[in-house]
């Protein structure tokens, strides 16, 4: 049954890359995540109500854990990638945010009590300098891409991600589905509440295929990922998901070649490879390594 969850998960995050870089075409960055939150919090709303489950009451403490766990695993990093993908590829930004893994095994050892060992660092350091490679121009000299910035805000997205499994891990235990829907529920509020106040309404209706990419995004990536997310957090904990992560970047990759025509040059080549084997070594030994 984890497995079938943990297959579904790569299929829809890694199709995700590929929707967003296709929705950005006809709808701005922060109105394209305003309304894949909206129809991800309209569709869990209704499934919770059809379930006869109940929401907390408005003053539990679970709604400021949710709150932030909106914010930071869904609000920030959506519009981040959303933002960084109008020039970035969806292949190279699935590889960036792949580097979720070897962060949040670093955050586990301060904040979850998954204790770093020395394969875990050498993981991590191998991480790094494929991020390093994908800062570099195609012919490797030592100055920044000419992307530099929206591929910099792309590893803040997957920063994000990695904090929000160390909150979720900590936070109040509550039923994944209850947990996604509060999730969702705040995470649409904050961000349609920004979007209005720094665009005001669209000014018109978006083309229909950028509908069809927020239906999407907001019935796959956003409201079936979040319950499936949390689920398996709840069952097994962060790095369970960090090790999900590695195949994402591989399955975004194939639907972007296929759907978008993109192309893996020599450099991404080189960066994916170094960074999953750094998520390899992450996991040699895991429990008979000497923890630090």
């Amino acid at each position: 049954m984890l497995f079938c969850m943990a297959f579904l998960m790569v299929v829809i995050w890694g199709s995700a890359f590929t929707l967003v870089s296709i929705g950005v075409l006809y709808i701005s960055p922060l109105w394209l995540v305003t309304y894949r939150l909206i129809i991800g919090a309209i569709l869990i709303i209704i499934y919770v109500l059809f379930k006869g489950l109940r929401l907390p009451n408005i003053k539990d403490v679970r709604w400021v854990w949710y709150f932030a766990m909106g914010l930071i695993g869904m609000v920030i990093p959506f519009f981040l990638l959303s933002t960084g993908q109008v020039v970035i590829d969806s292949g190279l930004t699935a590889i960036m945010v792949g580097t979720m893994p070897l962060m949040t095994i670093v955050l586990a050892h301060f904040f979850a009590n998954e204790k770093l060992s020395l394969t875990k660092i050498i993981g991590f350091i191998f991480g790094f300098i494929g991020i390093v490679i994908l800062f570099l121009p195609s012919d490797f000299s030592i100055q920044l891409t000419e992307n530099w910035f929206s591929q910099l805000i792309i590893v803040i997205a997957a920063f994000c991600y990695a904090v929000t499994t160390i909150i979720a891990k900590r936070a109040p235990h509550t039923p994944a589905t209850i947990g996604a829907c509060m999730m969702l529920i705040c995470a649409a509020i904050a961000c349609l509440f920004i979007a209005l106040l720094t665009t005001g309404f669209p000014k018109s209706i978006p083309p229909l295929p950028g509908i069809f990419t927020a239906f999407g995004l907001g019935i796959g990536s956003t409201a079936f990922a979040s319950i499936l997310l949390l689920y398996i957090i709840d069952q097994t904990g962060p790095s369970t998901v960090a090790k999900i992560n590695y195949f994402v970047p591989l399955a975004s990759v194939i639907f972007g070649v296929i759907i978008l025509n993109e192309i893996l040059n020599i450099k991404i080549f080189i960066a994916f490879i170094i960074i999953l084997i750094g998520m390899l070594i992450s996991q040699i030994n895991e429990k008979k390594s000497k923890t630090l």
